[in-house]
C-alpha cells in the first residue's frame, strides 16, 4: 500500500510530479548525495582538468586506531566531545527564513595545478588537501586538477577554468573553494569574484587546523602569530568600508561631518593593530623561551642524550612515543593531531638514560609563517643527539614525505644531526615499497607502533647510536661512600665490572666527563 503525498489545495503543488516532490523533500532534509564525477578538458592554453575523488590517502586505513600502549586517551575524548555532523541541515532557498537554518559542515570543492611531476603526484597532493579539509571540519564534495605550466597571475586557474570551477561549485552546492597552493592576495580576490563563494588556500587551511589543535599557552601564541603574519598582507574590506579617509569633503570623499579628524583609513588602523599584536606575541614567545632553554641546558649539563621523534604529519610519531615510553600522548588518525612537544625519559637495555621528544608534524609546503613561529619548538630537533625520522611506509608517496621533512630539517639547521629512518606502519604497507625504501635508506628500522613489530630492533639501534660515556676509569671506592656507588648505577654511567674487596668496592666503569672529575680521587693504578 502506498500513500500519496498531501499537497493540499495548492494547484502548483498538485501539478508537481512525484519526482519533483521527492526532490523538494531531499533538498529540505539536505540528504547527502555523492559528488558528480566532473571531468573537463580544453580551456586556457590547452590545459585539462581531472576530477579527483575518493578518501584522502593521507589518512591511514587501519581498523584499530589505538593500542594498549596509548593509555586512556582522555584528551581525545575531550576533542571529540562536540563534533559537527553532516546531513542535519534544514536550509531553505528563501533567505527571509534564514533564522531557521541549522549549523552544518562547510561543503568544499578542491582545486589544484599539475605543473610538474606526474599526474599521480598531483592527485596525491590533492588527496592530502582533502585530508586537511576533513581534519578542519569540512565535507569535501569534489576535486579538480588542472594541467598548466604556471599559475595564472590573476585567478590562479585562468579565466576559463575559473568559470568551469564556478559551474562545479553551483552544481555541488559548495560554499567554499580550497586551492592546493598559497595564493597571492590578488589571485584570491580574482578567483572569489568569479566563483562567487569563499576561497581559501592551503596555508590558511593548515593555520586553521593549528588554531583548533593548539593547547599550550606557547602553542596558542605561536599559532596566533603565524595567522597574523599571514593575514597582514591579505587584509581587505568590502566596498569602501575600510578605505574611508577623514578630511571633510576634500578630494571628492564627501564624508562630511563626523568623519573629520586624523587622516588614516580604516584598513591602516587595522594593520597597525595587527602589527602591535604581533609585537606583543613575539615578546611573549621570547619570554617563554628561557624556560625551555633552561630545561635543555640542564640536560646538556648532565650530559643526558636526547632523541627527537620527527616526521610527516600522521606518520605515527605519538604512537611510537607511547609504545616506547607509555607516555599516553593523544593519538588520532588525523593530520596535525598533536602540536605541543612532549619530552619523556627512557632507558636503554643496559640502563643508560636518554630523553625522547615528540615534535610537531611536517607537511608539504609547510607555511613559512609556521616554521618561524614554531622555531623555538623545532629547536628540539636541531639540538638533539639523534633524530628518529618516522615515515608512513603505507602512504602512496613515502619518498615525497621524506623529502618534505628533510627540507624543514635544512630550514632549522638540523641536517647535521644523525638520522635514523623509522619505516612505520609496516603491518599495512606493501612489502615491495618497504624493500624499496630499505634499499634507498641505509640507516633504517622497519616497525609497527600499533602491533609492536620491530620495536626491539629500534631500541637496539637507539642504544647503539646515542652518545655513550667515554671516560674509562678503574676505581676503588670506600664502603662509607655509598653515594658514589649509587651515582654509578644511575643513567649517566656504565658499569663494566664490580667487585667487593677488603678496602672497598672495586669498579671498572665508563662515565661522562662531569662525573669523572668527581671520581678522580678514587682512581687506582695497578
Amino acid at each position: 500500500m502506498t500513500s500519496q503525498p498531501n499537497t493540499g489545495s495548492d494547484p502548483a503543488a498538485q501539478a508537481m510530479s512525484p519526482q519533483e516532490i521527492q526532490a523538494v523533500i531531499d533538498r529540505i532534509l539536505a540528504k547527502d548525495v555523492p559528488a558528480k564525477d566532473v571531468s573537463t578538458s580544453g580551456g586556457d592554453g590547452g590545459a585539462s582538468g581531472k576530477a579527483v575523488l575518493g578518501k584522502a590517502q593521507a589518512i591511514s586505513r587501519l581498523d584499530e586506531e589505538h593500542s594498549t600502549y596509548d593509555g586512556d586517551q582522555q584528551d581525545l575524548e575531550e576533542r571529540r566531545a562536540l563534533r559537527r555532523r553532516a546531513g542535519l541541515s534544514t536550509e531553505l532557498e528563501d533567505v527571509t527564513e534564514v533564522e531557521y537554518r541549522q549549523l552544518r559542515l562547510e561543503r568544499v570543492v578542491l582545486a589544484g595545478l599539475w605543473s610538474e611531476g606526474t599526474l599521480a603526484d598531483a592527485e596525491n597532493s590533492l588527496r592530502e588537501l582533502a585530508a586537511l579539509a576533513e581534519t578542519a571540519g569540512s565535507e569535501v564534495l569534489d576535486g579538480l586538477v588542472q594541467r598548466r605550466d604556471k599559475p595564472d597571475p590573476g585567478t590562479f586557474l585562468g579565466s576559463g577554468k575559473a568559470l568551469e570551477l564556478k559551474d562545479i561549485v553551483a552544481s555541488t552546492g559548495a560554499d567554499t573553494v580550497v586551492v592546493d597552493a598559497e595564493l597571492a592576495p590578488s589571485q584570491r580576490r580574482g578567483l572569489e569574484d568569479i566563483v562567487k563563494v569563499k576561497v581559501i588556500d592551503r596555508t590558511a587551511l593548515i593555520l586553521d587546523i593549528f588554531a583548533q589543535h593548539a593547547k599550550s599557552r606557547e602553542g596558542k601564541a605561536q599559532v596566533e602569530l603565524a595567522q597574523l603574519e599571514y593575514l597582514l598582507p591579505r587584509l581587505r574590506g568590502w566596498g569602501e568600508s575600510m578605505s574611508r579617509q577623514a578630511g571633510g569633503q576634500v578630494g571628492g570623499a564627501a564624508a562630511g561631518m563626523g568623519s573629520r579628524g586624523p587622516g588614516e583609513t580604516k584598513i591602516e588602523l587595522d594593520r597597525r593593530r595587527i602589527r602591535t599584536r604581533m609585537a606583543k606575541l613575539r615578546r611573549e614567545i621570547a619570554a617563554m623561551k628561557p624556560a625551555r632553554e633552561t630545561k635543555r641546558a640542564n640536560r646538556r649539563r648532565n650530559e643526558v642524550p636526547s632523541v627527537a621523534i620527527a616526521g610527516y604529519t600522521n606518520a605515527g610519531k605519538s604512537s611510537l612515543l607511547n609504545r616506547l615510553t607509555d607516555a599516553g600522548v593523544l593519538v588520532e588518525n588525523a593530520l596535525f593531531a598533536t602540536l605541543d612537544p612532549t619530552v619523556r625519559k627512557a632507558e636503554t637495555a643496559d640502563g643508560l638514560g636518554y630523553t625522547l621528544a615528540d615534535t610537531v608534524g611536517f607537511v608539504r609546503s609547510l607555511p613559512t609563517q609556521l616554521v618561524e613561529a614554531f622555531r623555538s619548538t623545532l629547536e628540539e630537533v636541531a639540538d638533539s643527539d639523534l633524530i628518529l625520522h618516522v615515515v608512513d611506509v603505507s602512504h602512496p608517496d613515502p619518498e615525497g614525505q621524506i623529502a618534505a621533512v628533510r627540507k624543514v630539517f635544512s630550514e632549522v639547521d638540523a641536517r647535521k644531526v644523525p638520522e635514523i629512518i623509522v619505516l612505520n606502519k609496516a603491518d599495512a604497507a606493501d612489502p615491495f615499497v618497504v624493500e624499496r625504501l630499505k634499499q634507498r635508506e641505509p640507516r633504517h628500522v622497519v616497525v609497527s607502533a600499533r602491533t609492536g613489530e620491530g620495536i626491539p630492533d629500534l631500541l637496539k639501534v637507539i642504544s647503539e647510536s646515542i652518545p655513550r660515556p667515554s671516560v674509562k676509569m678503574e676505581l676503588l671506592i670506600p664502603y662509607d661512600r655509598g653515594d658514589l656507588i649509587s651515582k654509578l648505577h644511575e643513567s649517566d654511567a656504565e658499569i663494566l665490572s664490580l667487585d667487593h674487596v677488603e678496602a672497598g668496592t672495586r669498579a671498572a666503569v665508563m662515565v661522562r666527563e662531569g662525573l669523572a672529575s668527581e671520581l678522580e680521587p678514587f682512581v687506582v693504578n695497578d
